[in-house]
């Protein structure tokens, strides 16, 4: 990365990270994987039973690999053989769970996460439920303003996800939202976190890296 954008992307990441801990919600940023692990580790005891939403972040930096290791008790929703009936349970169970790891949509100058979701069931943990949430990020996912946030899930987020997800909708087919009704439609739930009343239950972790959709 040439050195004069990562300088600017280190102050949009500072910028960022005052003003989700205006918001209440924790604020880091780390310069590599290793460093991302070390704050983890500070942020979510060892033996806790930890969970996560869909994320490719999650994959990209390790962090699935990292959470099978046994430091954590993990429940799994990527592990192989697992039927309908088990990740249904694992996303019920998933609100009991110490520690939530997840990536986001966007995240806004103002401090806000903007996600949306097919099932439902990261944005709800998100919301409520876990007693810590991890949100994993690279800095291409910080926008100016909400009106940004939308427009990134509709020309980016939502349609690099249906096509990794083979998903038979207009935007796998021209990159850009259209509103559509499509069965194998993903976004159903729209969801903005402005404010937390329990101060330090969101860690936001960011990266001078882009990451994930």
């Amino acid at each position: 990365m040439d050195k004069n954008v990562e300088w600017l992307n280190e102050k949009r990441i500072e910028k960022t990270i005052k003003a989700l801990e205006n918001n209440k919600i924790n604020g880091y940023f780390v310069k590599n994987e290793d460093e991302l692990i070390k704050t983890i580790e500070k942020i979510v005891a060892k033996d806790a039973t930890v969970s996560c939403g869909g994320s490719m972040t999650l994959f990209e930096t390790g962090i699935i690999d990292y959470l099978r290791k046994g430091r954590y008790n993990f429940l799994d929703r990527y592990e192989e053989g697992l039927s309908a009936e088990d990740i249904k349970n694992i996303y019920r169970k998933s609100f009991f769970a110490d520690a939530y790891f997840a990536s986001t949509n966007a995240i806004t100058e103002n401090g806000e996460l903007y996600n949306v979701d097919g099932n439902g069931n990261r944005v709800a943990a998100m919301i409520y439920g876990p007693d810590k949430v991890i949100i994993i990020a690279g800095v291409n996912k910080i926008v100016k303003n909400e009106t940004e946030a939308v427009e990134r899930v509709k020309c980016i987020a939502a349609p690099a996800n249906a096509k990794r997800l083979n998903r038979d909708t207009p935007c796998s087919e021209t990159g850009y939202c259209a509103y559509c009704s499509s069965p194998d439609r993903i976004c159903s739930s729209y969801v903005t976190i402005r404010k937390q009343s329990q101060k330090g239950r969101i860690h936001v972790i960011l990266l001078n890296k882009n990451l994930g959709y």
